[in-house]
């Protein structure tokens, strides 16, 4: 991922199939995202694969071959698409490391010098790295105690279905780890008292639907 100043604008990324060669991945659209939720099943591993959308959706693909298009859909769309539901839905950073300026910009805190050892084992001391939703339904009244510099986007203590994030603690307490039982395969990390943190994802690109039931 390429990332500019403002860490809230929408990032470059880029993919390889042999860590050499990289290709640049267009953003995902409204209308990509809708119809790649629908694709079942592992990845083949090929860019240019094509899923048909006769199978997945006939609505869809009756549109687009009333556009003159074809009805398929290529796995590194598929790929795009499943990026930017991973980064939305558990892409999450420590609360107070990044900054909103009154422009609205984001940027990274320097002040930061991580959380303490009680509150990393809180899922109210982590943040959806992504556009607010719970946040802007909130009354004025619950908003008094929030700091509009750091508090601007979404606990994870909101998350639903209740009970999607593990917390564990690793190395002799010294590192806090989070991962989601939603994406099975997102790990995040945090060494309390420092400003390292981070998340990396090994899976096989399908979200757990089941998780529910699972509870």
């Amino acid at each position: 991922e390429g990332l500019g100043p403002d860490r809230a604008a929408p990032r470059s990324r880029l993919y390889s199939l042999n860590c050499l060669d990289w290709s640049l991945l267009t953003p995902a659209t409204k209308e990509m995202l809708a119809l790649v939720e629908q694709v079942k099943g592992r990845f083949q591993g090929e860019p240019s694969f094509e899923y048909s959308l006769l199978e997945i959706n006939a609505e869809a693909a009756a549109r687009l071959m009333a556009n003159g298009e074809e009805p398929v859909i290529k796995e590194e769309a598929r790929l795009i698409a499943t990026i930017e539901q991973i980064d939305r839905e558990v892409g999450i950073v420590p609360r107070g490391a990044f900054v909103k300026t009154p422009l609205g910009s984001v940027h990274e805190n320097r002040h930061f010098e991580g959380l303490s050892l009680v509150e990393a084992k809180k899922l109210s001391s982590y943040f959806h790295f992504t556009d607010p939703v719970n946040l802007k339904n909130k009354t004025l009244l619950e908003k008094a105690d929030l700091d509009p510099s750091t508090d601007f986007l979404d606990s994870l203590e909101h998350d639903i279905p209740r009970g999607s994030w593990s917390i564990q603690l690793e190395k002799g307490g010294t590192v806090v780890v989070l991962r989601s039982l939603l994406w099975l395969g997102l790990t995040f990390y945090h060494v309390p008292m420092t400003k390292q943190f981070g998340y990396v994802y090994f899976g096989t690109g399908e979200k757990n639907l089941d998780l529910p039931f699972m509870l």
